[in-house]
């Protein structure tokens, strides 16, 4: 089942009652906690305050989105306890994380075993809490692309791992399809947006496109969030406009 979400990054400088009110009015199902700003790592009273908003509003919790990296827990100084206890305080059901801080081609084989062995380590502990983990599918890490992160899945072989999608900045439609064809396995949840190289674009013109890209990622058999993130301007109308888009793509979706 496909259902609407935002990421709470996306609006930086709006606090969590102002981020729940504005999904409200767009008619947006459920929100991705981002763990720089709105809850950060470790903070079990915010993670619970939060929580308890969403949940009063109707809102669902999506997942967590961490800034934990693979692989780089003492260098980055955030400790994956923390944010699976975080995780867990705000009912998410997913926690995003970050494949290492290396692309895949600058990253040798020993790299690539120290960030798989990570990532099933931190999945193990998602595990005994019902939670699932799941890479952030983005450059500067490995899996910046479909080859390097079915490797790197493939290398971490946990059934608690997943991964996000979303289309690649420089590809053609046909190779984001081509991508996602090659992971679509390891699919969970999709960041949404619609921009040319770096520029941002209403969703409004990228509308067959992300048909044809949710299409490819759909699974009838799993509840997969569809996240709008980084709309034109930092701009809330924005935001509220290409909500409807979402929403109406959804719908043509579910009756497939």
């Amino acid at each position: 089942m496909l259902h609407t979400g935002m990421t709470s990054v996306t609006f930086r400088k709006l606090n969590a009652d102002e981020i729940v009110r504005l999904c409200i009015k767009a008619g947006i199902e459920s929100i991705e906690w981002g763990g720089d700003i709105h809850v950060p790592h470790g903070d079990l009273e915010t993670s619970r305050t939060v929580r308890q908003l969403t949940e009063d509003n109707g809102l669902r919790v999506s997942s967590y989105g961490s800034y934990y990296r693979a692989g780089c827990e003492m260098e980055n100084g955030i400790m994956f306890r923390d944010v699976l206890d975080t995780a867990i305080e705000l009912n998410a059901p997913m926690i995003r994380i970050w494949a290492g801080n290396k692309g895949s081609l600058d990253s040798d084989g020993e790299w690539r075993k120290r960030v798989a062995e990570d990532a099933k380590r931190i999945a193990g502990m998602c595990r005994d809490h019902g939670i699932k983990a799941a890479f952030e599918y983005h450059n500067g890490t490995l899996t910046d692309n479909a080859a390097s992160a079915a490797e790197l899945m493939e290398q971490a072989d946990s059934e608690d791992l997943g991964m996000y999608w979303q289309p690649s900045i420089g590809l053609s439609a046909e190779e984001n399809l081509s991508e996602i064809q090659r992971i679509y396995g390891w699919v969970t949840n999709i960041h949404v947006f619609h921009w040319k190289d770096h520029t941002r674009l209403p969703l409004s013109q990228g509308r067959v496109l992300w048909e044809k890209y949710l299409k490819s990622v759909y699974k009838k058999d799993m509840e997969q969030y569809c996240i709008l993130e980084f709309v034109r301007d930092d701009d809330p109308k924005a935001f509220l406009e290409d909500a409807i888009v979402l929403k109406e793509l959804l719908e043509k979706i579910k009756q497939i």
